[in-house]
């Protein structure tokens, strides 16, 4: 069926079922930034593959809302589609709402699948809505109707990790987030989202590409703790380790059911990360308390263990990096490389490193004018073939079981031009500016953006895209809570935190620079002012220099950058051979 014949079946359902605008978003019941096949609702219905997006659909229009890393790629996969890209102003707000407001009248009806919306999606729909006469209908999926062979439910097995590996048992973990619902006096707590049930109960899986999770939902009670995960994705050596921390284990359908059933006390769900079904589901006689996961924030400050396992993950990634920007510099000339062949050549590299499980994201290897898409990924369609010249911007990490990576480099292929110089130094500065900062405890993500950007500020340059996201621990490579962007986000920056530092600049149809390194949140000193912070820089990998003008650095910025390459070569040269060795001594030279 083509796309434009799912539009028109999706509106015979709307007729039939006199809904006048459908909203399609981009979840799952466990509100997921990335999906089991089964809940590529977007991608099936209109093409578009990028991660972040919402569909509208009404008699006469069918838009799609997404931010400015996707405008580009949302262009060039809706055309034909009969939707059209509506670009967001703000990442991530739900301004279709507000077109919905304004474009239908009072008696029609708005409806969408509550498995598939978040609480907080849902309440701003309502709060749009609703005062205006608008029905707003959260239980209606149109799409498994008119679905054919829609994919079932990932049956991979699942698995427990060691204590060993993640420095805190399972029981502990569980302890720690109860201790924080009785200061709150919470008596019922269902984790949906599945990086917290992944860290809270050390249980890894398959069930969605690079995010080494699976799908469950866990809920406390005062009586009893219960994983709800599918039939026979557990092994019984595996469910008797759970029911020995305090876990029953129960089908994975009956999560909805256990919450509708509770009848008394007070139960604590996440907005951001429950659907609207399950909230809807609550009794009136049980106190809803809206709050963040306590999980959330525990799992983002990494322990020591945690912290050292990344360390090494670190060194394995940084000598397959090194392996694969060799070469691409001696093979380029071949005629041969291309995006798609350096991203499968790379991934090989990163797999015959020990404890490689998967990459942590697809890789974004964009040549020259892709490069200037954030989130571009080749397509046999776009494939470019690489040249001995231009930019190359590649953005990859790997999934390893003892950490998660993420690290993007821009090298030059050859005939570097003076604006690609000065641009990328800008970059590199902003970088260097992020990882050096010293800040007090407290400080929120914003300050650090707003240190990193000042570089390309000055210069009247500037990037959509935040600056940084938190990453897990052999978990999703995008973890919250903290996030460093232009947002007033209310979470400071704790010790223990790893973080991306990783700011831009897009030349669109020319190229585009990123540089990006995860650094560890880390104390400095305590004295008459406060305590103080600053970063641990964590990636291990070359920075170009062939491409820095140094007339635009000062001089704390060229020795910051000549301290970090030759740490770069002491951490992984006698892991290379003597050929890497001499190349990489090379790439790390002092400017």
């Amino acid at each position: 069926m083509k796309y434009i014949e799912k539009l028109a079946s999706i509106r015979q359902e709307m007729k039939e079922k006199a809904v006048d605008g459908y909203i399609i978003p981009s979840s799952d019941p466990h509100i997921s930034e990335y999906l089991p096949d089964r809940y590529k609702c977007i991608a099936w219905t209109s093409g578009f593959t990028g991660s972040a997006g919402t569909l509208v659909i009404t008699a006469d229009f069918a838009g799609l809302w997404t931010d400015s890393r996707y405008f580009v790629q949302a262009n060039e996969q809706l055309e034909g589609t009969g939707f059209e890209l509506v670009k967001l102003q703000v990442q991530g707000r739900p301004e279709y709402a507000t077109w919905l407001a304004k474009n239908l009248k009072k008696g029609d009806t708005v409806a969408f699948d509550g498995n598939l919306a978040a609480v907080a999606v849902a309440q701003a729909v309502q709060a749009e809505l609703l005062p205006l006469g608008i029905e707003v209908n959260g239980h209606l999926d149109l799409l498994d109707p008119i679905w054919e062979s829609r994919p079932a439910l990932p049956a991979e097995k699942a698995y427990l990790i060691d204590e060993s590996t993640t420095g805190q048992s399972t029981t502990s973990k569980i302890e720690a987030v109860k201790a924080r619902l009785a200061d709150k006096r919470i008596d019922s707590h269902l984790v949906s989202s599945l990086d917290d049930l992944a860290w809270l109960l050390n249980i890894r899986g398959n069930d969605v590409h690079c995010n080494p999770v699976v799908l469950g939902f866990f809920l406390i009670q005062p009586d009893k703790n219960t994983l709800f995960i599918g039939d026979g994705k557990l092994s019984a050596e595996n469910i008797q380790a759970l029911n020995k921390a305090g876990v029953e284990v129960e089908s994975y359908e009956k999560a909805f059911d256990a919450v509708a059933n509770i009848s008394d006390g007070r139960i604590l769900l996440d907005p951001k990360k429950t659907c609207f079904s399950i909230y809807d589901s609550v009794k009136d006689s049980v106190d809803l308390v809206e709050d963040m996961n306590p999980s959330t924030i525990l799992k983002a400050v990494k322990n020591s263990v945690e912290a050292s396992h990344t360390r090494h993950a670190m060194v394995k990634d940084g000598v397959a990096l090194t392996k694969f920007f060799k070469w691409v510099e001696e093979e380029v000339a071949s005629g041969e490389l291309s995006e798609i062949s350096i991203a499968e050549h790379l991934q090989g590299l990163r797999a015959a490193s020990e404890g490689f499980v998967d990459i942590s994201f697809d890789t974004i290897a964009g040549y020259k004018e892709h490069g200037a898409l954030p989130h571009y990924k080749a397509t046999e369609t776009s494939n470019s073939t690489l040249k001995p010249e231009g930019l190359l911007l590649v953005d990859s990490g790997g999934q390893y079981k003892d950490g998660t990576t993420d690290i993007t480099r821009v090298i030059s292929l050859g005939n570097i031009q003076d604006e690609e110089r000065a641009d990328y130094t800008l970059v590199l500065k902003g970088t260097i500016e992020g990882s050096m900062a010293i800040f007090p405890k407290g400080t929120r993500g914003y300050s650090i953006d707003a240190i990193t950007r000042r570089p390309l500020w000055e210069t009247l340059r500037n990037y959509g895209h935040g600056t940084g996201h938190g990453v897990g621990f052999f978990l999703n490579v995008h973890e919250g809570p903290q996030v460093f962007n232009m947002a007033a986000v209310d979470i400071m920056i704790e010790e223990g935190m790893i973080t991306s530092i990783e700011p831009g600049l897009y030349r669109e149809g020319k190229y585009g620079i990123r540089i990006e390194n995860l650094v560890l949140t880390q104390a400095v000193e305590s004295n008459y002012f406060g305590e103080f912070m600053n970063f641990e820089t964590l990636t291990i990998c070359y920075i170009a220099t062939d491409l820095v003008d140094k007339s635009l650095l000062e001089e704390k910025h060229i020795s910051w950058l000549n301290n970090y390459n030759a740490w770069v070569y002491e951490q992984l040269s006698s892991h290379l051979s003597p050929e890497e060795q001499a190349w990489l001594k090379k790439k790390t030279a002092a400017i």
